[in-house]
């Protein structure tokens, strides 16, 4: 068939470009536009094999395979398949199980029924050289790109480099079309980079230690639990601090079975983020209040704000749950994330009504 498919190993790719981008291979150093990194490698392909895109197959590693946010948002791209392998620790590193065999799997699979004239594969792993020599003999094009290493040597299999028909590098400006050094987030971050005070020479004690800048940290709900009065704190989440729930109902209860269906659908596009999250349960929950209680019920939860009424909460952590990414269970939940969850819980239920806002009272009950 006259067209072409890419294989792309997720570890490889961005923990080469992590490398060059940031003298470190962690991926969690880059900030990474999926959309616009998907679009420049099918524009490349196509441009570069001179034929049309049938699919580009993401191979990564998730804990349990649960996937994470961003296999969330590749998952539901046009032409993009995502493959997860078992993401594992070991000796403190974090290691790929199974996405090298998957990978040739497929590459063979493809390769035999003659899926594509053109193959491009983003993998610098020498175990996937016998599928390139087998796929070369099903007449395949075989074409390999190269992430620009960090010091200019190799950073793929030399065996798979010299086995590929072609080869092209992935350099320092192309990848940064889409593929950043992330910005630091550290709440001291701010207070470091300002300049520190000039102090003369004779103003300092000469047998103290020059003191060091102390990080500024942002308190947790916890930390506010544990130093203000409990008057004061107007989080669910905090033990010893519960208010009625003043009739607030659940969303389960303002949604029909077949809304469920719907939701269940609409989950698999969301990323897993933590405010995404948050403001998808807010919107789906202001959305369902029936016409003749929503005003006096938004009102009520606008009393406790930042608040959220306990079951209400609890609902919104379960329903976050789902998301591997934010906790298999309400209690590995943390603090930082659900701040993020209650944020967007608000951010959703202030969404202007308009187009996307219907009140749905039948069905539902509000006790």
């Amino acid at each position: 068939m006259d067209r072409c498919i890419v294989l792309v190993d997720a570890g490889y790719l961005l923990g080469a470009a992590a490398t060059l981008l940031t003298g470190d291979a962690a991926r969690s150093r880059l900030s990474v536009d999926y959309a616009g990194l998907i679009h420049r490698i099918r524009e490349r392909a196509q441009l570069e094999t001179g034929r049309p895109l049938l699919r580009i197959y993401w191979f990564d590693g998730a804990p349990d395979r649960v996937p994470q946010p961003e296999h969330r948002r590749l998952r539901v791209m046009p032409r993009v398949t995502v493959r997860l392998g078992m993401l594992t620790r070991a000796g403190g590193r974090l290691q790929q199980k199974g996405v090298d065999a998957a990978m040739h799997a497929q590459l063979t699979e493809l390769s035999r029924l003659r899926a594509a004239s053109d193959i491009v594969l983003i993998t610098g792993d020498g175990d996937l050289l016998p599928g390139v020599t087998a796929a070369k003999e099903h007449g395949v094009a075989m074409h390999l790109w190269a992430v620009q290493a960090a010091d200019g040597a190799y950073n793929q299999s030399e065996d798979l480099v010299a086995e590929a028909d072609e080869r092209q590098l992935l350099d320092r400006d192309w990848l940064t079309g889409a593929i950043t050094a992330a910005e630091p987030t550290s709440p001291s971050s701010d207070a470091l980079a300002r300049p520190a005070p000039e102090v003369s020479a004779s103003a300092m004690p000469s047998a103290s230690p020059v003191a060091q800048p102390t990080p500024v940290r942002v308190p947790s709900p916890g930390d506010l639990a544990r130093s203000e009065p409990a008057a004061a704190l107007r989080w669910s989440s905090d033990i010893g601090w519960i208010d009625p729930d003043d009739g607030i109902p659940l969303l389960e209860a303002l949604t029909t079975p077949q809304q469920v269906w719907v939701d269940r659908e609409q989950d698999i596009s969301v990323s897993g983020e933590p405010h995404e999250v948050g403001s998808t349960f807010g919107t789906r929950w202001a959305e369902r209040l029936p016409n003749d209680r929503a005003d006096q019920l938004l009102a009520t939860l606008q009393q406790a704000r930042p608040r959220i009424p306990r079951c209400l909460g609890g609902e919104l952590l379960r329903y976050a749950a789902r998301f591997g990414t934010i906790g298999n269970d309400v209690l590995d939940i943390s603090d930082d994330h659900r701040v993020q969850l209650r944020a967007g819980f608000w951010n959703g239920i202030e969404q202007p009504a308009g187009t996307s806002r219907t009140r749905v009272s039948s069905g539902a009950s509000t006790t």
